[in-house]
């Protein structure tokens, strides 16, 4: 009799072990309908490609960098597989309005205008433009830089900041290590950049830049998907309140800038 009813019972518990298993898979299934993804489980996540210290590349392919490093810890803490998919910088928006990626992983400045048309994550990092003139320019303050030769990133923030600086001749580029290739080669004389980037670029490239005084901007960034993403949004911006509140972020950021450049108050999700 005793025998029995321990079968009995250890039939009931595996019955109960096998129904909150297949509510799990029932959650996580729902879960993953409501992100809206357009490969159940896997995160598509567009950027530009290389722009130090956001994103990098080693030689066998694989990507490193403050975008990279931050945005993967998100993503695997969500339980998303993730995707990259590379792309051009005046791209970006039309393709995720398009539907060929999930979401946009690049540096992408958190805007009003940018607000209006898309869903940003949390701010996760703040920053702001910086002008970058050559080494040996004797350029020191904004106001001498009128009638020179600018460089900027097409479409971006920084080319409409470059245009208070009353450039004489602009010149539009695809990317930002073009642009500062030119620059250290006094094809111009200089340009509008990021704050971190272009700090990044003076110490690690050996490049012979320096940024002149003063910021023209102070921005957040986020990662931006299409306003029906709000499942997906939450989940990354809990994942991302985690990582700053348990020093993973600081951790991650620290080892590649030295410091973390978290916002103390960050521009939250425009969230219905």
């Amino acid at each position: 009799m005793k025998e029995a009813k321990m079968k009995i019972w250890g039939s009931l518990r595996r019955i109960a072990a096998l129904s909150i298993v297949a509510l799990g898979v029932q959650a996580t299934a729902a879960q993953a309908q409501d992100y809206k993804l357009l490969e159940p489980g896997t995160l598509k996540c567009a950027f530009t490609g290389a722009f130090a210290p956001f994103s990098m590349q080693t030689s066998d392919g694989k990507w490193y960098g403050l975008t990279n490093e931050v945005f993967r810890e998100m993503a695997n803490r969500t339980g998303l597989k993730l995707e990259y998919v590379i792309t051009k910088w005046d791209s970006l928006l039309v393709g995720l309005m398009a539907d060929q990626y999930d979401i946009l992983c690049d540096t992408m400045d958190i805007t009003k205008e940018r607000q209006a048309r898309v869903l940003f994550v949390d701010g996760w990092i703040e920053s702001g433009g910086r002008l970058v003139v050559h080494k040996d320019s004797d350029i020191t303050s904004f106001d001498q830089f009128k009638g020179k030769t600018m460089g900027v990133l097409v479409s971006s923030t920084w080319a409409v900041l470059a245009k208070g600086l009353e450039p004489g001749e602009t010149k539009y580029y695809q990317a930002e290590s073009d642009a500062m290739r030119d620059l250290a080669d006094k094809k111009i004389d200089g340009m509008v950049t990021d704050s971190i980037a272009a700090a990044w670029a003076a110490e690690h490239t050996k490049m012979p830049l320096r940024t002149v005084d003063g910021y023209l901007s102070r921005i957040q960034k986020g990662w931006a998907a299409k306003k029906d993403r709000a499942e997906l949004v939450k989940a990354l911006n809990k994942a991302l309140a985690e990582m700053v509140a348990d020093g993973t972020y600081a951790k991650l950021t620290k080892a590649l800038i030295g410091y973390s450049p978290a916002p103390a108050e960050p521009i939250r999700s425009q969230l219905n």
